[in-house]
């Protein structure tokens, strides 16, 4: 075997991990969400947790998943060595699989029952637009972190074409004109209500508040489900909130 073949096999890994194709693979999954949400949020945990094992090694360490719902997340941390913790406030969400993984926790976000700088890892996929205080949850996140520790976030931002949810992209003219229209065509209520369980956030003011911030320091920013080189987006004021879709963030404790 050649000396180049395993550099070769890492590089199309890489390749395939972040480039065209996976972002085409997880829209599909995407789209069927709704009917396979198994096949998807399985593969979308493996992901995620691709892109956290990309700056350190995940095996041995204590990772917090706040939020995670029915353990996707924390399953994938696990199946990479990890002693991964799961924390989540809705015993519904929690009972989405057949059984919660062990361990699970009900508590809330704000206030997760993890001592100071207990966690090598805090790990939050898509919760943030569903919490009134986004940076109480962001805070919380860091205090459980360690110095020298990552934090991973992800959340859809409102003007997304997704923003809205189940009820996009109608959420453009409005949530309450949104939430009116899935009524008519689906004759029941939404699961998400704005105001209640999903609220708008921009990717602009929460740059800006991580950015001010001596004790955490940004390691990588960009759409989450686009290839990397798409990160520049995230640099575009204005733009960025329409097209980015779901802002991908890894921080670094520091202090």
């Amino acid at each position: 075997m050649s000396l180049l073949a395993p550099i070769r096999r890492h590089h199309a890994d890489q390749t395939a991990s972040s480039g065209l194709l996976r972002s085409i693979r997880l829209f599909r999954l995407f789209l069927a969400e709704q009917s396979d949400p198994e096949t998807f949020y399985t593969s979308l945990a493996e992901d995620a947790v691709r892109q956290v094992a990309e700056h350190g090694t995940l095996a041995g360490r204590t990772v917090v998943d706040v939020g995670g719902g029915g353990g996707w997340f924390t399953a994938a941390f696990r199946a990479r060595g990890a002693h991964c913790y799961l924390f989540e406030p809705d015993l519904a969400e929690l009972s989405l699989r057949t059984a919660a993984p062990a361990g699970a926790v009900v508590a809330d976000g704000y206030w997760l029952p993890v001592r100071d700088s207990g966690a090598d890892v805090t790990f939050s996929s898509n919760v943030l637009e569903h919490v009134p205080d986004p940076m109480g949850l962001i805070e919380e996140m860091i205090r459980v972190t360690r110095p020298g520790g990552l934090m991973y976030l992800s959340f859809t931002n409102w003007y997304s074409p997704w923003g809205g949810h189940e009820m996009s992209p109608w959420h453009y003219l409005g949530p309450g004109y949104a939430e009116r229209r899935y009524v008519r065509r689906h004759r029941r209520e939404p699961k998400h209500e704005c105001g209640v369980n999903l609220f708008p956030v921009h990717i602009g003011p929460v740059l800006r508040a991580l950015r001010a911030r001596a004790d955490i320091q940004i390691v990588e920013a960009r759409p989450r489900y686009y290839p990397r080189w798409c990160r520049l987006l995230v640099r575009l004021p204005g733009l960025r909130e329409v097209a980015t879709w779901n802002l991908m963030l890894i921080m670094r404790r520091v202090g």
